[in-house]
């Protein structure tokens, strides 16, 4: 059954992910990055290192990202949100970033090529001295939709 999801589980599922992907465009390019994130409030937080992305969204604002969790082929659901990046630029502004984004709950388990860094989580007392950028995407707007086999719940197993 292929359906929309509701507010709330588009909230859930935006709440409960720690990876989504990014699409912005600068110069004519059109881009989707995978990148962790925390979901506080109606907006998507974030910090990256400076580089392309960052220089695109200063001067592109409006982008969208999407978040999924998919069980298999007929068990899955997923929302797009569009909205607006916003480079937080006070300390006060970065600290708050910073404490959405250390209250995520982490996985138990690690793989060598997913884990946490030698500098993740970063100790939210000396946010001044962390390299790179704390963003949020302020979300206009989000759309969700799902399926689900007539034969399991999306929870199972």
């Amino acid at each position: 059954m292929f359906g929309t999801l509701t507010n709330e589980e588009m909230e859930n599922l935006l709440s409960s992910q720690l990876i989504g992907h990014l699409g912005y465009h600068a110069n004519g390019i059109t881009s989707v990055v995978p990148m962790s994130y925390s979901y506080n409030n109606g907006s998507i937080y974030a910090h990256s290192r400076k580089g392309g992305k960052i220089e695109s969204m200063r001067e592109f604002p409006n982008v969208c990202f999407q978040v999924d969790d998919t069980h298999n082929l007929s068990n899955w659901q997923s929302v797009v949100c569009r909205g607006v990046f916003e480079e937080l630029t006070t300390t006060e502004q970065q600290q708050e970033a910073l404490h959405i984004l250390n209250s995520r709950r982490f996985p138990m388990n690690n793989s060598q090529t997913m884990h946490l860094g030698s500098d993740w989580p970063f100790e939210e007392k000396m946010v001044e001295n962390i390299d790179g950028i704390f963003f949020r995407i302020r979300i206009l707007e989000k759309t969700g939709r799902f399926e689900r086999s007539s034969n399991e719940s999306f929870y199972a197993s």
